[in-house]
């Protein structure tokens, strides 16, 4: 693993310290005119972007959810949906997301967030001993195995990235 450095405490990381969780901050100088959160932090960090999974807040027939996909890719709304037994999703307003999660967009974290959500986690995380998400801001990502991923969601898992 990469150097521990965890800059600010943030949400997400007092939720996983307090379940007991191993985990691995690395933050990096995130850069403000970026356009893809995620592959900035592939790219700071010097990962391989299947790797690196984007924190998507969904609407599914009126109710917000989490998708977590590889930032290799992008998401399949309509798996998403059927992943959670819905019939239709689509991208949840940005303001709508942070005020449902307490993180800006870029740094939204699939832990800590002011409520839980139903989540749904991209099948291909298993395939890697540990996978990055988003720390709970910009220029944070943290480092954990899939299975504490999962299980500190509460999530599904499911074909949602094409």
């Amino acid at each position: 693993m990469a150097k521990k450095n965890s800059g600010d405490a943030t949400p997400a990381l007092v939720a996983l310290h307090r379940a007991g969780v191993p985990v691995t901050a690395h933050a990096y100088e995130h850069d403000p005119r970026t356009r893809s959160y995620g592959l900035e932090a592939a790219d700071a960090l010097n990962l391989e972007p299947a790797r690196v999974f984007k924190t998507l807040m969904i609407d599914i027939d009126g109710t917000l959810a989490v998708a977590v996909v590889p930032v290799s890719g992008s998401l399949d709304l309509k798996r998403a949906a059927a992943a959670l037994n819905g019939k239709r999703a689509q991208l949840a307003d940005a303001a709508a997301a942070q005020r449902a999660t307490g993180y800006v967009l870029g740094g939204i974290s699939p832990f800590g967030q002011k409520k839980q959500h139903r989540t749904i986690v991209d099948t291909s995380a298993l395939s890697h001993p540990t996978v990055f998400v988003s720390g709970g801001r910009r220029g944070l990502d943290l480092e954990v195995a899939p299975a504490d991923l999962i299980a500190q969601t509460q999530a599904v898992t499911a074909r949602i990235a094409r």
